[in-house]
């Protein structure tokens, strides 16, 4: 009661501030077209140490008043449109000017939310940090959030078939990579199963960023393995709305499976005000690999949101709601209840040929939201925020005509942060976190007994200049507790901190060194699950005895970034005590194979290298390595579905409107196998993508036609639980349309 009172006269005081005095400094500038030098509305520019926003003007122009003498990194970017980086020095008094020209191109200097909370450059973020694109996310145009992003360098996926693909970063699956909308845990269950679904709504985000590596300080103990956060634009607008409408159009279809999506979004601001809202239906039948078609592949889902917002240079809110549903099959899932439900332990695999019933999984999710806040540009306590929202996830294992399993997730989360200035030296951010959890689940497969849980963090993370280093530091104390309807309560209270420096080499490179001490309590199917699990094809039995698990972490980078060239190269060691993983007894339960969660010290090892470089001009060359390897530390035995060494290569041409973008994908041979797997193959899968865009001063038109798996190649993805069944995708011939007005 103390600490929540303690936060509240904190939370009145930033939101009627007594007053600082202001600062005389400012700077302004316009944004205009490289190609025709017409100005750019709605852009955004930000000022990278700073952490502020703002947006552009009808005539393209931005202003920043109040900001404090010294030197600032500035940015610039629209969609796809991206300027470099400029440094400035601002003097006291002084009304400095930075123009920027925006233009297409393969190296973006890509902002990042999710890593300290507040805008800066992936450049400067201490962490690993992958942006991927709107525009890229349309052009993919999946439906599972896995598949979306599993190109990435770090980041695989996860599936049960195309329409329960899920994110792994740098091996890490499951409850240890946390899935955020916005910065707030979606509250869907796809960390439960292989066969649970994370659908996504591509056309409405502004980009998706993956944290690779431990972001517990911040975001929690789920976030041990890395993080990943679809950004709206919505989310974005609230900091700086804009005057007018802005809006989408998007079209795609797609040969292999005969899909089809659309999507319409509009916004309209007026004064403070922004109001939106947004539209999406997407569609898939059952895709065709090079061995034959997938049975029962098929996806569907409608989603849509809608919000408004108030904003002014000192408090803003905004209100909105979304919901996603539909219906994904389940390949091959009715041969294993089957097998199952006979008992036949004498088969590894179940006769996909037999005549069973098919399994689909309908599911709906619906999100209420509230943002809101103050600023106080030039005081201390420069800014507070809350947020504050309200999800639930349901979804049904529906077998022929009746459901097997249905299961309700109710999640409440509430997150305020407060964002200080050179207090004592120190700038960074501080704040509360809590959350409330209902669960229950009815069928063959609930597993676990309807639980309640709840969580309460307090947390701050902070930086200080020490000459030309950056230093960052930071703690969080999170307790996490469950309550199980008839079964003993459990609670976990544990510590995570994190050191980093970033050091410049020169004014194009930089090395950063970080550690991280990380803490994650059982999730709540490792406490309680008891009986056959088919999405995990195991007979699981949970351990209600577990321990907390607490990580130690090295993370080495290697950056570089110019006109001509960006390359990174990232390694890391993870060390994880009492590491929770299903351990199988060789024993069989209603034909499948018994596992019990058990715990024993675990290590991550690996790397990721990335590469883009201008072999003349509007010519790159384009690459990327990734490397992991995990098993338990004592015995050395590897731990399952762990992702097999892969590389990439390719080239991005573009002549004025038009680009060209082939890229060969090259995966080795996985022969370290946990319990139960099987040997994958190595590939080459040849990628082939292409797009004509025409860009005025208030629209961009983006013709995009892509081919995957040009040569129709066969190959497994190694973390697929059905690999051994069904083969990745063959070849496919995707177009989409895309239009943005502003």
């Amino acid at each position: 009661m103390a600490k929540s009172s303690g936060f509240f006269i904190v939370l009145l005081f930033l939101l009627f501030p007594l007053g600082a005095p202001a600062q005389s400094a400012s700077l302004e500038g316009t944004v205009t077209l490289e190609r025709n030098g017409r100005p750019v509305p709605s852009a955004s520019v930000t000022l990278i140490q700073l952490g502020r926003s703002t947006m552009t003007d009808a005539e393209g122009r931005y202003l920043f008043a109040d900001l404090p003498p010294g030197e600032v990194d500035v940015v610039s970017h629209m969609h796809a449109l991206t300027g470099p980086v400029k440094k400035i020095r601002i003097e006291s008094g002084e009304r400095a000017r930075v123009d920027f020209t925006l233009a297409l191109s393969p190296v973006r200097h890509e902002i990042t939310v999710t890593a300290t909370g507040r805008e800066e450059t992936a450049f400067n973020a201490l962490q690993s940090v992958t942006t991927v694109s709107s525009l890229r996310l349309v052009e993919q145009g999946s439906f599972g959030l896995g598949d979306t992003i599993a190109g990435e360098s770090g980041v695989h996926k996860r599936s049960f078939g195309p329409g329960s693909s899920r994110p792994v970063v740098r091996g890490f699956d499951g409850d240890r990579v946390l899935i955020l909308n916005d910065g707030l845990p979606t509250g869907t269950l796809s960390s439960q199963s292989g066969e649970h679904a994370e659908p996504v709504d591509a056309p409405n985000l502004d980009r998706v960023e993956v944290v690779k590596g431990p972001a517990t300080l911040l975001y929690g103990s789920s976030a041990i393995g890395g993080v990943v956060n679809m950004v709206t634009a919505h989310h974005l607008l609230h900091e700086h709305p804009h005057p007018g409408f802005r809006g989408q159009l998007t079209a795609s279809g797609a040969g292999n499976t005969n899909a089809a999506a659309a999507h319409a979004g509009v916004e309209y601001g007026h004064g403070n005000w922004l109001v939106w809202s947004s539209a999406s239906r997407q569609v898939a039948g059952d895709y065709d690999s090079p061995s034959g078609r997938v049975d029962n592949s098929k996806t569907r889902s409608s989603a849509g949101s809608a919000g408004l917002g108030w904003h002014s240079d000192g408090p803003f809110f905004n209100l909105s709601y979304a919901f996603n549903r539909g219906r994904l099959g389940i390949p091959f899932a009715g041969a294993f209840h089957h097998h199952h439900e006979e008992g036949e332990a004498e088969d590894e695999l179940p006769d996909p040929e037999e005549d069973v019933p098919q399994v689909d999984e309908t599911f709906s999710w619906q999100n209420v939201r509230l943002n809101a806040g103050t600023r106080r540009p030039g005081s201390i306590l420069e800014e507070v925020k809350v947020a504050a929202a309200l999800s639930r996830w349901m979804h049904k294992e529906v077998e022929g005509e009746s459901t097997a399993t249905a299961f309700d997730n109710k999640l409440f989360h509430l997150r305020a942060t407060v964002r200080q200035r050179h207090a004592g030296g120190l700038e960074g951010t501080s704040g509360l976190q809590f959350s409330r959890r209902d669960y229950r689940a009815e069928g063959e497969e609930a597993l676990s007994p309807p639980a309640r849980g709840n969580t309460f963090a307090l947390f701050t993370l902070q930086e200080v200049d020490i000459a030309s280093a950056r230093l960052q530091f930071g703690g969080r104390l999170e307790h996490t507790g469950y309550s199980p309807s008839g079964l003993p309560r459990r609670s976990f209270t544990g510590f995570s901190g994190a050191a980093g420096i970033r050091l410049p080499l020169g004014k194009h490179m930089a090395a950063v060194a970080h550690y991280t001490h990380s803490y994650r309590a059982p999730a709540l199917e490792e406490l309680y699950n008891h009986g056959p699990h088919i999405g995990n094809l195991a007979f699981e039995i949970g351990d209600r005895d577990l321990k907390r698990e607490r990580a130690d972490g090295i993370d080495l980078s290697l950056r570089g970034e110019s006109a001509r060239l960006e390359m990174r190269a990232d390694f890391y060691y993870y060390r994880i005590r009492d590491f929770i993983y299903l351990d199988f007894t060789g024993s069989w339960a209603h034909g499948l194979r018994e596992a019990r969660f058990a715990q024993q010290d675990a290590r991550f090892v690996g790397g990721e290298v990335s590469l883009a470089a201008a072999l003349r001009q509007g010519v790159w060359l384009t690459g990327a390595l990734d490397v992991v390897n995990a098993g338990l530390a004592a015995s050395g035995d590897p731990l399952p579905r762990i992702p097999p060494f892969r590389g990439k290569i390719g080239i991005d041409a573009r002549w004025g409107t038009l680009s060209f973008r082939p890229e060969l994908v090259m995966a080795g041979a996985q022969e370290r196998l946990g319990p139960t797997e099987t040997r994958t193959p190595g590939y080459a899968v040849l990628n082939l993508a292409g797009s004509f865009t025409l860009v005025r001063s208030n629209r961009m038109h983006v013709v995009s036609l892509g081919v995957s798996n040009a040569a129709d190649r066969l190959y497994r993805n190694h973390l697929s639980f059905i690999k051994d069944l069904a083969p990745e995708m063959g070849r496919s011939v995707r177009a989409s349309y895309i239009l943005r007005f502003f």
